[in-house]
Parts: C-alpha cells; sequence; structure tokens
C-alpha cells in the first residue's frame, strides 16, 4: 500500500501535539498527550505509541499508510535521534528518543530540535518553499533559529548549530539569559524579553503609559501589544527597542550566510507590523551596502494551530 502518510509530534514542556499529514501539509487528524505527568520516559514512549496508533486508525489504511514520524523535541539532536540533557522535560540526560519510539510503533523515526523543525516545515510548506538559502527565526518564550544553507539544515558537527538567540547583544550590563550568559538576544527579543523591557521602563521613568494598570505579575508581550496598537507611546517604543535589537542581530546573520529571506514565526509575530517595521528597519541600518534592502523579512504562512505539527511531520518525508 503506497504509504501517503506522515506523522508530526511536536514535544513541549507540558503537552505533545500529533498529527497525520498528507503530503499537501494538509493535517488530517490531531491529538494531545501530557508530557509533563511523565517521570518515566518508558511509560511516556508507551502513551506516546498509544496515540500514535489511534491517530493513524482515523486515516485509510491506518498504520500500513504512514511512511514515517518526525519530531520537534528541545534539544533535539538530528545526527544521534537524542533529546540531550532538555531543561524543560522530567528526563534528565540524554534520551535515545528516536529509537525507543521506532521500536514501540515499528516505523522509522527522526527528530530535531523545535526551531529546526520549524524550519524544515517552512521550507516544505510555507513562505520559504522553493527556497535554498534561509534563516528562519522564531519567537516565542525565547529566540530559537533554524538555518537552511543550500536546501540543508545547518546541524554543525555536533547536531546544535543554530543557536542564535544565544549570540551575545548587550556586553556590558547586560540581562541575565537562561542560559546561564549574559546579554543574549533571547533576553530582549522574546516575549519574556518584551516583558521585561516593560518592567524595566516601569521602574526606571515615570512615563504615563496604560501598562501602569496592570498587576506585575500580568505584565506580557501580549498586554504591551494591546497597549501599543491603541497608541500607548511608552508599548510603541517598546516594540521599536526590541525590533532594532532583533534587526541589528539579523544584520549579523545575514553577513555569515546571506539568505534569500528571513522569515519570523511565534507568538510574538501576533503583534504584526509593530515588531516587523522595527526589524525591517534595525536591519537595514545595519547591513552592509550590498545587501541593504535587499534581504525580506517575511511573517510564517503555517496555520499557527498546525506549525508545531507540521514542522516536525516535514522530517518524515525523508525516511
Amino acid at each position: 500500500m503506497d504509504k501517503k502518510y506522515v506523522i508530526g509530534v511536536d514535544i513541549g514542556g507540558q503537552t505533545s501535539k500529533l498529527g497525520v499529514v498528507d503530503a499537501r501539509g494538509n493535517v488530517l487528524a490531531q491529538s494531545v498527550i501530557r508530557t509533563d505527568t511523565h517521570e518515566d520516559v518508558n511509560m511516556y514512549i508507551k502513551d506516546l505509541g498509544d496515540a500514535i496508533r489511534a491517530l493513524a486508525a482515523q486515516v485509510d489504511g491506518g498504520m500500513n499508510s504512514v511512511r514515517g514520524v518526525g519530531m520537534g523535541v528541545p534539544n533535539g539532536n538530528y545526527y544521534r535521534g537524542t533529546i540531550e540533557f532538555a531543561p524543560n522535560l522530567k528526563w534528565n540526560g540524554v534520551i535515545p528518543l528516536a529509537d525507543l519510539v521506532s521500536k514501540e510503533i515499528g516505523l522509522p523515526v527522526a527528530l530535531t530540535n523545535d526551531a529546526n523543525a520549524a524550519a524544515v516545515g517552512e521550507m516544505t510548506y510555507g513562505a520559504a518553499r522553493g527556497m535554498k538559502d534561509f534563516i528562519m527565526i522564531t519567537l516565542g518564550t525565547g529566540v530559537g533559529s533554524g538555518i537552511v544553507i543550500g536546501g540543508n539544515v545547518v546541524y554543525g558537527h555536533d547536531g546544535f548549530a543554530g543557536e542564535l538567540g544565544h549570540t551575545t547583544q548587550v556586553r556590558t550590563n547586560g540581562r541575565q539569559c537562561a542560559c546561564g550568559k549574559v546579554g543574549c538576544l533571547e533576553a530582549y527579543a522574546s516575549a519574556i524579553g518584551v516583558a521585561r523591557t516593560a518592567r524595566e521602563i516601569l521602574e526606571t521613568s515615570d512615563s504615563k503609559t496604560s501598562l501602569r494598570d496592570l498587576a506585575w505579575d500580568k505584565i506580557s508581550s501580549k498586554e504591551v501589544a494591546e497597549a501599543a496598537s491603541k497608541g500607548d507611546q511608552v508599548a510603541v517604543d517598546i516594540f521599536n527597542f526590541t525590533g532594532n535589537m532583533l534587526g541589528a542581530a539579523l544584520a549579523d546573520f545575514v553577513a555569515f550566510s546571506s539568505p534569500e529571506a528571513i522569515i519570523l514565526f511565534g507568538g510574538l509575530t501576533k503583534a504584526g507590523d509593530l515588531i516587523k517595521k522595527p526589524v525591517v528597519e534595525g536591519l537595514n541600518n545595519n547591513l552592509m551596502k550590498l545587501w541593504k534592502g535587499k534581504i525580506p523579512v517575511e511573517f510564517s504562512q503555517l496555520k499557527e494551530s498546525d506549525a508545531a505539527i507540521l514542522g516536525a511531520s516535514a522530517l518524515a518525508w525523508e525516511l
């Protein structure tokens, strides 16, 4: 029987999302299981296997029509098929996840980290379709990146290349990053970074802003975006600061890979032009003349609800 489907699995710290995907990028069926309730990885593998089999049963041919499984996972090593010391998961050390899942379900399995999965998904189904050279930047709780050169994701010698969110932007008195470094891009250009910028401004200035009406722990990038969309100048300035810093960092990234485009993905992109306009400005203000105005910045075209599944599933077509 023709194996015309693949399954994508996106593992997060709290939940794992699964979907059956056809060659056109249609997510035909989805389900969710808990990640955080499994202290034992072997019990998680068993529950994941059950979920995959139940999902496959919803399409013609069941498991016999599924080519393989692609997984987007935190700290995933594409070369080894392992999760390695993922801070947001309860399983410590190096876990041979691809082999464990493959043995459970009897299908080939490939995995990579979530940002690389997003890049593969965008190249297969989205805004980067047909591109051979581009950079995918994921703007969520952190800042992730997937670098594609010559049609191939850059993994480096150990499988962990592409941590652009942890390039240093502020070397003196920079913010502490969750990775342990100081001044990382992620500490400024992520959703959490936007909230940190807002709190710093509220602490150090008397500027009038509706953000002062919020409880301290309720200030988030969403609230800042809502305030900015209503004309709150402090909120607009926060996005200008964030976007210009990200744009300047992107200019450095352009210098080493000369991409056709930069694709932005993740929750922070919901702010639309509030984030995109200063990003483009910061990019072009810091590019060498030969690239100035020539590197488009685009938002992902993947459906938000399906994006994680699509990105992971794209790996399985290579199996």
